[in-house]
């Protein structure tokens, strides 16, 4: 377990060797790669973005914009901007499960008003939750089982990994390394 939170390029470091684990390269790819796309949809708007947020060895500010948007607080309509850490994460995982970076997206940023709202009325949601520091999201595919989802966001070790069965998404942040 880390107190902070993984590098760049200790993150993709982690990620190479759990491919070389597994048996697998798209986590080497990743590192090679000339660019990491994503697709997200917000299952509660309907916003759907796909978008190539890191290209030649940049992030693309319109692309983190665009996907900043769809990951917005959608009680209250707050942008927030989203950790790109956290992007990289989910590009990962992707790569970590061999399927195209396509999420679905339940929860990605909170405001402080909706996370306390939430709080209050489920024990399920952390008062000083990630998703207030734009760290965290709740997601799934439709590419991939989600035993198998949330096994592999584990293994890549760059932060909170939760399984919530009975809704059927996994939170993913890029605080701390801690799985329930």
């Amino acid at each position: 377990m880390i107190a902070n939170p993984v590098s760049r390029r200790g993150f993709i470091t982690q990620a190479i060797a759990f491919s070389a684990l597994i048996g697998s390269t798209p986590a080497l790819a990743m590192k090679t790669a000339e660019h990491r796309d994503l697709m997200v949809e917000s299952l509660h708007t309907g916003e759907k973005c796909k978008v190539t947020f890191w290209e030649h060895g940049h992030y693309n500010p319109d692309a983190l914009a665009e996907l900043n948007t769809v990951m917005r607080d959608h009680r209250t309509g707050d942008i927030f901007e989203i950790d790109a850490n956290l992007y990289d994460a989910l590009y990962a995982l992707s790569a970590v499960v061999e399927t195209q970076p396509r999420f679905q997206l339940i929860s990605g940023y909170r405001s402080p008003k909706t996370n306390a709202n939430l709080a209050a009325n489920s024990n399920g949601v952390a008062k000083k939750s990630y998703h207030m520091r734009g760290m965290a999201s709740d997601i799934r595919t439709d590419r991939v089982d989600l035993d198998r989802l949330h096994k592999a966001a584990r293994a890549l070790k760059v932060g909170g990994v939760g399984k919530y069965a009975k809704s059927n998404f996994i939170h993913m942040d890029v605080g701390p390394v801690r799985y329930w």
